[in-house]
């Protein structure tokens, strides 16, 4: 691209650019910088404090709310990961497959429907069948939509990935599945950890299901957190905000090194 049309030297782009990341990460910036305040006023500063991250860490309540929703996000993470890489290798190492197509669309029709109108579905589906657990519904609901998430990135490194390394094991005599084990699984790893980490970061992040399928005990994060808010907002919920994200920060750096350390090895 020449300089003539690189996009940096239109007229306005740079304050343009500016205000659009002011209003993107200015909110981000404000929740974390009121969590250290000492004053239970959100909106007054008083001076500098890191207690309420000391309360939030000794509510019992939000420790138990965190306590399910990484018991779920974990299990959904691993359930779902595995059922997207199935059906990602199926999908993209059969292209003549029958009905592949619809296959795929059917993996990826959770993103496609509104989340209000899967999670209602669920909650009949569940109450249909008697099923009141409420700690294996989250996991059951949170597999099933965090799936296509999983599937989106695996699905994209296997369609990247040339077919000559496998094609050379099975002439070695290498049996199906060490083939995939030995030389497959290892070059699409960064793909299924993005995916795994995206799911996990979906399920930690849902509400609207969660809020629907939740019974007593089996709070998830999101769901306490909404019910602090209707009692207003404190710098408690800043502080827990601020950890939230710190550790999706984390998750996402994580998965970016991954993904530029398999792009130089390739």
């Amino acid at each position: 691209m020449s300089a003539n049309h690189d996009v940096r030297h239109y007229p306005g782009a740079g304050l343009m650019t500016t205000v659009f990341f002011l209003w993107l990460y200015a909110p981000i910036v404000v929740v974390i910088w009121f969590s250290f305040n000492e004053n239970r006023l959100v909106s007054v500063w008083s001076g500098f404090s890191t207690k309420w991250y000391t309360a939030a860490l000794a509510n019992d309540a939000l420790m138990d709310a965190l306590r399910v929703s990484l018991t779920v996000a974990a299990i959904a993470t691993v359930i779902s990961t595995v059922v997207a890489l199935c059906a990602a290798m199926v999908l993209s190492r059969n292209p003549d497959l029958r009905f592949g197509k619809l296959s795929e669309t059917v993996v990826n029709l959770p993103l496609l429907l509104p989340e209000i109108v899967v999670a209602v579905a669920t909650l009949i589906l569940f109450s249909q069948l008697e099923f009141t657990n409420g700690l294996l519904r989250l996991i059951v609901a949170h597999s099933a939509f965090c799936t296509p998430f999983a599937f989106l990135p695996i699905r994209a490194r296997l369609q990247g990935m040339s077919r000559d390394y496998e094609d050379a094991a099975h002439d070695l005599y290498a049996a199906p599945f060490t083939a995939f084990r030995r030389i497959t699984l290892p070059l699409i790893m960064p793909g299924v950890f993005a995916g795994a980490m995206l799911a996990f970061v979906i399920s930690m992040d849902d509400f609207i299901t969660s809020n629907m399928l939740a019974t007593g005990g089996t709070t998830t994060l999101p769901v306490y957190i909404f019910s602090l808010i209707k009692r207003g907002t404190t710098p408690e919920l800043n502080a827990i905000s601020t950890l939230l994200i710190v550790a999706s920060l984390v998750i996402a750096t994580l998965a970016l090194a991954l993904s530029a350390r398999a792009m130089r090895r390739a």
